[in-house]
């Protein structure tokens, strides 16, 4: 169907049934786009080795919207990403923030004369 070959947004849940974990893992992975999958399961060890394998930026791990708090950066993965960062959270700040580094040493005025640490021989 459309609903899911496409990126689509909104209130909307696209289930798609398999066999077995690794035909999921391959169809979610295989999918141009990697917005936010979810995966409900009581087993804890499939669980992490899902949100290890799977090629998506939200993972919802028994919640069914993967959407974190608004701190975290909304977004995805491949297509599902427009440019380098996401619009929220630190990604946000930091393409706002000109950012500076800066090298300094200060040396104690007792120790006479400035030793720069470079090798002299």
């Amino acid at each position: 169907m459309s609903v899911y070959t496409d990126e689509i947004f909104g209130p909307v849940l696209s289930v798609v049934r398999v066999e077995t974990y690794d035909q999921a893992l391959a169809l979610i992975n295989s999918n141009p786009y990697g917005n936010g999958t979810a995966i409900f399961t009581n087993d804890g060890g499939a669980a992490r080795r899902f949100q290890n394998e799977v090629e998506v930026g939200m993972v919802g791990i028994n919640v069914p919207i993967p959407v974190p708090m608004a701190y975290y950066s909304f977004g995805g993965w491949k297509a599902s990403l427009f440019g380098d960062s996401h619009a929220h959270g630190m990604d946000g700040v930091n393409f706002f923030t000109r950012q500076k580094a800066i090298t300094a040493r200060w040396l104690d005025p007792s120790h006479g004369g400035i030793n720069l640490g470079f090798p002299t021989n």
